[in-house]
């Protein structure tokens, strides 16, 4: 038996839950002097509308190897764990942390092997689901853990934001990126290096363009590389989110597309409206 943990930047809903389970071990939110936890329990909607009326700056607080070691527990023998990008967050060093206690104190009870997704929101949902997928081949731990790097590695991410400014005052990026957005009025399509750092993969003018822009870039990049899963999420966007789904359902050699909601972290940083796309 195994068991797929993730922390909340996972985005799900219940119908992926029902074809690729995965426990959430939540961030804790913070507007204005007000903890949320980032889970289930999450009125979003509320949360990001407290948001964009904060008087202060919204922050977050990455789980603690305690709230890890916890779903560590039951009957499973393999445990795999979906981290953010260790460049973003301290959650996959606390995630390993997590796992070296486990085992010092259950020395061989239990295969555990914490995934650096590179990325965030939208890359976890797809690595979650290739977990599953890989397991359905009867393969051994470690040769699992061999193709989901490797997926890793080949997976992209791309998001629009409208607003920048909780990524760069929790900094998250720096703060020419900010300012290119803001002084020459652009909007900014972001990704992600290799090593899962945010970057400016162009600079487009107005909403419309940008939008269409980031659809050929998915294009090309599921025409170039062979891309048959393609997750979307999004901060209340549903308009933008749908016009995308709809341009890549159209694109030759996509299987399918998930279409879901930010949970509480995401919406933090991507800020209301963000779009994410992972491939």
């Amino acid at each position: 038996m195994y068991k797929v943990i993730a922390d909340s930047s996972n985005e799900i809903d219940q119908a992926f839950l029902d074809r690729y389970p995965v426990d959430i071990v939540p961030f804790k939110l913070y507007i204005d002097g007000v903890e949320y936890v980032d889970d289930a329990s999450l009125d979003v909607d509320q949360f990001v509308d407290n948001m964009v009326k904060a008087s202060a700056l919204p922050k977050s607080a990455c789980p603690s190897p305690n709230d890890f070691m916890a779903h560590f527990e039951g009957e499973e023998d393999e445990i795999y764990v979906v981290a953010i990008s260790s460049r973003l967050s301290g959650t996959y060093n606390s995630a390993m942390l997590a796992k070296k206690i486990y085992e010092g104190e259950n020395p061989g009870k239990k295969f555990i092997h914490v995934f650096d997704s590179l990325g965030a929101a939208a890359t976890e949902t797809l690595i979650t689901r290739k977990i599953h997928e890989v397991k359905k081949q009867n393969v051994s731990p470690k040769e699992l853990v061999k193709i989901v790097e490797r997926y890793i590695d080949e997976t992209h991410v791309y998001f629009i934001s409208e607003s920048l400014d909780n990524l760069i005052k929790n900094g998250r990026i720096s703060k020419w990126k900010g300012i290119i957005a803001s002084t020459l009025k652009i909007l900014p399509i972001m990704g992600a290096t290799e090593r899962g750092e945010i970057k400016l993969c162009e600079k487009v003018r107005t909403s419309n363009k940008a939008y269409q822009r980031l659809i050929e870039i998915l294009q090309e990049e599921i025409l170039k590389n062979g891309k048959k899963i393609v997750a979307v999420t999004h901060v209340g966007n549903f308009e933008r989110a749908n016009q995308i789904v709809d341009a890549l359902s159209q694109t030759p050699g996509v299987e399918e597309i998930f279409n879901l909601k930010c949970a509480g972290l995401s919406s933090l940083y991507a800020d209301n409206n963000g779009v994410i796309v992972a491939l």
